[in-house]
């Protein structure tokens, strides 16, 4: 093989390994939005290097977004990027950002949030990461329900649905992969609707509380997900895209 055949076969894994960590970052969610940060333009920079160093920088809405959401989204960037094929060092911080110098040597470290904050937090992430996802469990609820709604279900019926009766399509597989996180029944015989905290079946009794509480759910978490978009590209209203997106 010639130097330029080589030089070529060297770029072309490289790129693949870039493209890799865009897709494994692609996974990676704000904890409260429950959309990957690729979406939502969180991500500035992802490079990888011919031999294999992965340069990754997050940014915020805001200088002052709580440091919990924060350290969550640089702890699972880290480990997302990190198992990529063809990364050998990962190199994962948070820019502009008033816990960043907290966050990202904690990250580096592996620490954990308690000792990155020693004497600030008192309790790992846990607790907050199982929350955020049953929100996302009610939000996506929401969203199969109007849709079998929209197609002529009679509310009152939907305590007698399985999940496999939901529309075929994203909301319905993003909804089974949340409950699935959770330990709840996803398969398509499973209740289409069930307690996030629980896993019970929601009885006819329960189906107005439960429906509001989801409609309420997912109408914040896409009003908060709204106004981020906006503060984000008020901060950095120069950039139009994700750096390294082509």
């Amino acid at each position: 093989m010639t130097a330029v055949e080589c030089a070529g076969a060297s770029a072309g894994r490289t790129a693949a390994v870039t493209s890799a960590v865009w897709s494994a970052l692609g996974t990676v969610r704000d904890p409260e939005l429950d959309e990957p940060l690729t979406d939502l333009g969180f991500v500035s920079r992802a490079d990888v290097s011919p031999a294999g160093r992965a340069v990754v920088r997050l940014r915020l809405p805001t200088y002052f977004c709580a440091p919990n959401f924060a350290f969550l989204m640089v702890a699972d960037a880290y480990d997302a990027v990190s198992a990529v094929a063809g990364v050998t060092e990962t190199d994962v911080a948070l820019d502009d950002h008033f816990a960043a110098a907290a966050i990202n040597r904690g990250v580096a470290a592996r620490a954990g949030f308690v000792a990155s904050f020693e004497g600030e937090a008192v309790d790992e992430l846990d607790g907050l990461r199982t929350d955020f996802v049953r929100k996302a469990v009610l939000a996506g609820t929401d969203r199969v329900c109007r849709a079998l709604l929209a197609n002529g279900v009679e509310r009152e019926r939907l305590t007698e649905l399985s999940l496999g009766d939901a529309p075929e399509g994203t909301d319905r597989e993003r909804l089974r992969a949340r409950r699935r996180e959770l330990g709840l029944p996803s398969g398509d015989g499973d209740p289409l609707l069930v307690d996030p905290v629980t896993g019970a079946a929601v009885r006819p009794e329960q189906l107005s509380r439960h429906l509001g509480l989801a409609r309420l759910t997912r109408t914040s978490q896409e009003a908060n997900s709204g106004v981020c978009r906006g503060m984000l590209h008020s901060r950095y209203p120069h950039i139009d895209k994700q750096e390294g997106t082509g």
